[in-house]
Order: C-alpha cells, then sequence, then structure tokens
C-alpha cells in the first residue's frame, strides 16, 4: 500500500466502539478514552447546551446525577424507524441521525490525534442491521456511510463484522483451516466460514475464501432486557393488575424500560401522566410507586446497567444480587439457572443460525477447524455451551472480544486501498 494512503478501520459496536490503524503492515487499536481501546457507544448531552460527554464519561456524568441524557445502544436506532426522529433535551430537539454523528466525530478527533488526515476508512457493520429487511439493511448502511463522510472520510468501504474478525484471527493461523467465526454483539450476532492461511494473508482478492455470511438482530441487549423483563420489572409491577383487577399493567412501559435505546421514550412522553393516573386503580400502588420514581428520577439507564453487570456476574457465579436499591428501594436477584432459562429464545436463535450458515458454506460441522468466538456477550456459558453443541470435537478459540473487529478492519484497508 502505497505510503501517502492512511487508512483506519472503525467498529462502531451497539456496546462499544474500537479504531484501528496500520503501522508497518501491522493493525493496532489506538487509544479512545485515556489509555482505554474500547469506548462505550454512550453520549451524554447536557440539558443546559454544554458540549456532549462520550464513553465512560458519558455514563459517569448520567450516574453523577448531571441534568441531561444519556443515549446508549445506539447502534440499534440504526434500521429503525428512530433514526429519523428526533428526541428532546432540555429545550433542544436533536436528531438522532446528529447524535450518532456526534459520537463518530469523537472517534475521528481521536483518530487526528494519532493519524491526522486520515481519508480511508473501512468500516464494520453487521451482516444484517435488521431480520430480513434488505431495505432497512441498506438504508441503515447509508445512514452510517453518510455520517462517515460528514465527519471527513471521502472513501468508505464496509466489511461484515465477522469476516473482519476472520483477518485478525488469520494472522496467526500457522496453517490452512476453515474457520467460523461467531461474533455475537451487543445488538447483532453474525456468522461467516474463511478459508484462512498463512498464503492468505497477502492474497489481494479473498472473495473465493468466504464460503459464507449469516446474521440475526440477537445481541448482548436482548439477553439484558429478558434478565430485566424477568426479574427487575416484577417489582415495578409488571404482571400485576389494575382496573379492580380486571386487566393487568400496559406492557409497553415494561418493554421500553428494559430495551437500552427506548428508555428516554418514558421521560418525553407522557407515560408519567398515564401511570400517576393507572396508579389509583391499581392492586399494588406500592409497585407503580417505584416504577413513577424511577421515570421522574429518571434513572432507567442505571438500572439497566445494574442488570448488565448481574449478567456479567453470571458467568463467574451462580447467584448474584441486581443492586437496585438506590433506585426503587430494594435489590432483586438472579440465578444462572434462571437466566439461562429466560433466554432460551435467542439462544436458540443463535444455534439455528449456526446450522444455516454451515449450510450455505456447503460444509458438515465436523469440516470446520476452529470456531473463532468474539463480541462481548460470547463470553457467556450458556452461549458458549450451545456453540460447542452445534460443533462438538470442534477446537472453540477466543480472541480479543471487544478488539478482533476492530483489528481486522484495518487489515482489511491494507488490501482495499492498496
Amino acid at each position: 500500500m502505497a505510503q501517502a494512503i492512511k487508512v483506519c478501520g472503525i467498529d462502531f459496536g451497539t456496546s462499544n466502539s474500537t479504531v484501528s490503524i496500520l503501522q508497518n503492515g501491522t493493525s493496532r487499536l489506538i487509544a479512545l478514552e485515556g489509555t482505554a481501546q474500547t469506548i462505550p457507544s454512550a453520549v451524554f448531552w447536557d440539558s443546559d447546551g454544554a458540549p456532549p460527554e462520550f464513553g465512560r464519561a458519558a455514563i459517569a456524568a448520567y450516574t453523577e446525577g448531571w441534568d441531561g441524557r444519556l443515549m446508549r445502544g445506539l447502534k440499534s436506532t440504526l434500521g429503525s424507524s428512530l433514526i429519523h426522529e428526533k428526541t428532546r433535551v432540555g429545550n433542544r430537539a436533536l436528531a438522532f441521525t446528529d447524535i450518532l454523528s456526534s459520537f463518530f466525530g469523537h472517534l475521528r478527533d481521536k483518530l487526528d490525534e494519532v493519524q491526522p488526515g486520515t481519508r480511508h476508512a473501512v468500516l464494520g457493520r453487521p451482516v444484517h442491521f435488521v431480520d430480513d429487511d434488505s431495505e432497512g439493511d441498506d438504508a441503515a448502511q447509508d445512514v452510517l456511510h453518510a455520517i462517515a463522510r460528514d465527519n471527513g472520510f471521502d472513501h468508505v468501504v464496509f466489511q461484515f463484522e465477522p469476516i473482519a474478525a476472520a483477518l485478525h484471527y488469520e494472522s496467526s493461523v500457522q496453517a490452512e483451516e476453515l474457520v467460523l467465526i461467531v461474533d455475537i454483539g451487543g445488538g447483532t450476532s453474525d456468522f461467516s466460514i474463511l478459508r484462512v492461511s498463512p498464503a492468505g494473508r497477502v492474497k489481494a482478492n479473498r472473495d473465493s475464501d468466504i464460503l459464507a455470511s449469516h446474521g440475526i438482530r440477537v445481541g448482548g441487549t436482548d439477553f439484558d432486557r429478558l434478565l430485566s423483563v424477568a426479574q427487575v420489572m416484577p417489582a415495578l409491577g409488571l404482571g400485576s393488575l389494575i382496573n379492580k383487577g380486571k386487566n393487568p399493567m400496559p406492557l409497553h412501559y415494561y418493554f421500553d424500560l428494559a430495551t437500552w435505546h427506548r428508555i428516554n421514550t418514558l421521560y418525553a412522553g407522557r407515560a408519567l401522566i398515564e401511570l400517576k393516573e393507572i396508579r389509583f386503580d391499581a392492586n399494588e400502588p406500592l409497585m407503580l410507586d417505584r416504577l413513577i420514581r424511577v421515570i421522574e428520577e429518571r434513572t432507567g439507564h442505571s438500572i439497566a446497567m445494574a442488570v448488565e453487570t448481574a449478567k456479567i456476574e453470571l458467568s463467574d457465579t451462580l447467584a448474584t444480587p441486581i443492586r437496585l436499591a438506590e433506585f426503587i428501594g430494594l435489590d432483586t436477584g438472579a440465578t444462572r439457572a434462571m437466566f439461562e432459562a429466560v433466554v432460551t429464545k435467542p439462544v436458540t436463535r443463535i444455534a439455528e443460525a449456526i446450522d444455516v450458515v454451515l449450510a450455505q458454506a456447503g460444509v458438515d460441522a465436523d469440516q470446520i477447524g476452529t470456531v473463532f468466538m468474539t463480541g462481548g456477550s460470547s463470553s457467556l456459558p450458556v452461549v458458549q455451551t450451545a456453540v460447542r453443541a452445534c460443533l462438538p470435537g470442534v477446537r472453540v478459540a477466543a480472541g480479543d472480544l471487544l478488539g478482533s473487529v476492530g483489528t481486522g478492519l484495518a487489515l482489511d484497508g491494507a488490501r482495499r486501498f492498496a
């Protein structure tokens, strides 16, 4: 690749993001927040109009009680109707495209500190932003492409995230093999089967080595949502009765509160007024008081973070509290067995997706040399068990769970822009 061309890879993830560059033919992740090479995909907008905070600083501003709005899970708005809507912060209405662009601009600023003047970028994308909707996929990519162009990238190409992870894995292989990439991210799960080899690292065209790619809109935030609905929302009135015991509480309040990118919709609409009216005819008014308190104090994201923390802890322990006393006056709890039971449906979809990508590639499970697992939720025991059951006896390897895709994107850039 010509020395004059500066290339980067950008993995804009639902939960975390990375940026990579090439140095002497080697891809490396750059620091994005202090010395950290990953940054939570989060933005906090101050109600008074101060510049936004990003990443861990955004989360800290929210948890410390600053007046404003935390937005997380931003990537989930791509391919949804939300991307064309606005959300209110103080007396301002902010378009979701502008919010995404501000975060992308922050990544651009960090890149410029290390490699100024970069105009060529490979952006990671899931195989499908939206299940069974090719037009939605195209629209989501078009929005992300426009945001990248607006932030100074004149040459933008996209690569499927699992293929980027495969290129990262290939940098260390010693012999040719078929590898199945299982990338369980925050919002999507993606799968690719590639032929990798030492010789493949220098090939200009890899199309013949990519046997199949498949993806579904299932990820870590779905596991969080299901855990929250099962173990937190009942303490806020989910399942309780209203209207003299004739009707259950409406579900949409709880599903919105348990879904990262929909939490803010409860703060902006009529939810608080409606809930105060419902409370007068509720069989369990104390539970409704807790829900009203959450919306009044805008602690929905804090509850979501407590749920996410408990989910992660269940990878190393059989039971853990969900620490909520600060927000609703009591803690709840979770066990690994309970968690694995409530996530049966998304885990089953992951297993089914593996069968699909094997069929697309025309290979049997025993022809796969290695399963390479990446993405933050790939470390969950229930996911690993399901993957091993699909490919019994096949070697399972794990790389940098949050950095493999980003590292591979810059390697792909070396080929794309040579």
